[in-house]
């Protein structure tokens, strides 16, 4: 039996609408990949006479075409690694309360949850604004590289547990249960069974987390990293500078030399963040070779 011209009709319509919604899926995605290609050349274009392993390792210099950024790697590399050591630990910790051991549900338990997630979401200012005024002012420990570290902490904390907790619902219950009909305690269930099992998930999570803060200006502004620091800091107790800052220092030179040691910076950080987050891929490719 033959469609009705009024179905002919109907199934014409669909079809144009379906093309209709594919050309503009197609033009938002070439859109955007476009948009992508013109950053990367203007900054090839424009760093990359500039970029070097000179440049990389030598100290900064208020002579432009002459500056290295060694104290901002540095410093991101001490800001970075501290917010890692402080941030994972808590996040993981929390997220397998939150997921495997609250098992009676309470209002305080969602409430908690529900902030979590709202936190995931504030701007990144607003964590610079509470980073000052209790880690520099209450706590006093003034604008140092500890203050700047657990202002990115709280930045990154909630996108850990998140991440962690949706790795964790990923694991089938019966890993659980099979271990637990072994004999094992649930904390030995979760410890050999759950974590090993959502460790790709975890690794992917965590390196994407620091790679969202390695790229932060905002909050390390308002806590008080220095635009200029000529030296390197060898203790939590040390002013500091990081990369993004100096990128944002440089971009607002008038002087043309400037912009280029700032499109350079971009390249530096740029490789930095494909790395991390290579190794992400990396960290959950092995991880799952080995289940």
């Amino acid at each position: 039996m033959g469609l009705m011209p009024a179905d002919n009709g109907l199934l014409r319509r669909r079809k144009r609408i379906d093309r209709l919604f594919h050309a503009l899926c197609f033009g938002a995605a070439g859109l955007g990949v476009l948009l992508l290609a013109l950053f990367l050349y203007k900054v090839l274009i424009d760093g990359v006479q500039r970029f070097s392993w000179t440049f990389i390792v030598s100290n900064l210099s208020s002579r432009p075409g002459r500056t290295g950024i060694w104290p901002a790697v540095v410093g991101s590399t001490y800001v970075m690694g501290l917010t890692g050591v402080i941030s994972v630990p808590i996040g993981v910790a929390a997220a397998v309360y939150l997921e495997e051991f609250n098992t009676r549900k309470s209002r305080l338990t969602e409430f908690i949850q529900l902030n979590i997630a709202n936190l995931a979401g504030v701007p990144s200012i607003v964590y610079g604004m509470l980073g000052l005024a209790v880690f520099v002012r209450w706590m006093a420990l003034k604008e140092t590289v500890l203050s700047g570290a657990l202002t990115m902490s709280l930045l990154v904390l909630p996108m850990v547990i998140l991440i962690t907790q949706e790795a964790l619902r990923a694991v089938p219950k019966g890993y659980r249960d099979g271990s637990l009909a072994l004999g094992s305690t649930y904390w030995q269930a979760i410890r050999y069974q759950v974590l090993p099992s959502a460790a790709p998930g975890i690794f992917t999570g965590i390196i994407l987390a620091i790679s969202r803060a390695i790229g932060e200006t905002a909050p390390l502004i308002v806590v008080g990293a220095a635009a200029y620091v000529s030296f390197l800091p060898h203790s939590l107790d040390d002013r500091y500078t990081v990369l993004p800052i100096k990128i944002f220092d440089w971009a607002g030179e008038a002087k043309r030399g400037f912009n280029e040691d700032a499109a350079a910076a971009i390249l530096v950080l740029m490789i930095v963040l494909l790395v991390f987050n290579s190794l992400a891929i990396f960290l959950r490719a092995r991880a799952r070779s080995r289940r």
